[in-house]
């Protein structure tokens, strides 16, 4: 087993005003900590979702675990083939190379705090999305940053059944 030990000189504090938020409606997607600036130990978002908002098709990490923290709300949480429902104050933490995705549950909002550890660059990634939806980038552009961003989309018959 090996250790992973994040280096890095000063703590990193990051205001509410001063975070970068990508888009708004009907997911907003709030910059908080790049692995860069923690030294490579995590990369961290708050996702907030409008009422039975997708929030991430799914995917898996190779490198990477990835925490979820609902804040408020409810989410659908695609681990593996099963989807778990998450309220307020729950925790699921999906391990490397498992499929997963999420979104609010129907009729419901969900404010998410999302961690990846070992950290990845992800913020380019969110903003990658913004420019796909506002058609400066195409859909298929995503298929040659999978590596880089560690994000390697999938079909599953559970999430694509679930509503």
């Amino acid at each position: 087993m090996s250790l992973f030990v994040p280096r890095f000189d000063d703590s990193v504090v990051v205001r509410d005003a001063a975070a970068e938020v990508v888009d708004g409606e009907p997911v907003a997607v709030r910059l908080l900590a790049d692995s860069s600036a923690v030294g490579g130990a995590l990369s961290t978002v708050r996702v907030t979702l409008a009422r039975g908002a997708d929030g991430a098709r799914p995917h898996l990490h190779h490198n990477s675990a990835e925490m979820f923290y609902v804040l408020d709300g409810a989410a659908d949480l695609l681990s593996g083939d099963d989807i778990v429902t998450a309220g307020r104050g729950d925790l699921v933490v999906v391990p490397p190379d498992k499929p997963h995705a999420f979104a609010a549950v129907p009729g419901s909002t969900a404010d998410i705090l999302i961690v990846i550890t070992p950290g990845v660059e992800r913020f380019e990634y969110f903003r990658h999305l913004r420019r796909i939806r506002l058609g400066e980038a195409t859909p298929e552009s995503l298929l040659e940053v999978q590596e880089l961003y560690d994000n390697h989309f999938l079909r599953s018959a559970a999430w694509d059944g679930r509503r």
